[in-house]
């Protein structure tokens, strides 16, 4: 579905860029056109900045999502969800990166979640990136306690895991 997103912009590096952004951030487009995070308003031009474009390019995106009933339809219902993991190292909270061969195959969060259950390792927040919207997903797992070694290589060894790090 990414792909068929960018599609629509294949003409336009910037706005592909746009586009990117507000997925990664979970930007929505209210009905006005209006480039949301919840109830706040983002200006264009601090999108812009990020993003080192003109502000038209931010304002044309949007005409374009509300243009295309697809579009609209995804952007004007995104939202954002806080993440625990930048939080970590200042709440003492453990941060679990397991990279996965085939991040779409079934039952990878299941398996992961219930060998730390097994562990007794109480889970804060899980975060999977949709293999849809990134090169190289990841699953990751914030804990409230230290994860052991054994635990770690118990993950290590699920024949789709690639690499696990804390």
């Amino acid at each position: 579905m990414f792909d068929e997103i960018l599609e629509k912009f294949e003409g336009s590096p910037s706005q592909q860029a746009v586009i990117r952004l507000f997925l990664e951030r979970g930007f929505s487009v209210n009905e006005e056109g209006r480039v949301v995070s919840g109830g706040i308003e983002i200006p264009y031009t601090g999108i812009a900045r990020e993003l080192d474009v003109d502000r038209r390019v931010v304002d044309s995106t949007t005409d374009a999502i509300l243009a295309d009933p697809e579009l609209k339809r995804i952007f004007t219902n995104i939202s954002s969800v806080p993440s625990l993991m930048d939080l970590a190292p200042v709440l003492d909270l453990t941060v679990l990166t397991i990279e996965v061969a085939a991040a779409d195959e079934a039952g990878i969060v299941a398996e992961v979640t219930g060998i730390l259950a097994d562990h007794d390792v109480s889970i804060r927040q899980v975060l999977s990136e949709d293999p849809e919207f990134t090169d190289d997903p990841k699953l990751y797992v914030i804990t409230d306690a230290d994860v052991s070694g054994d635990l770690l290589v118990e993950i290590r060894d699920l024949s789709y895991v690639r690499r696990v790090g804390f």
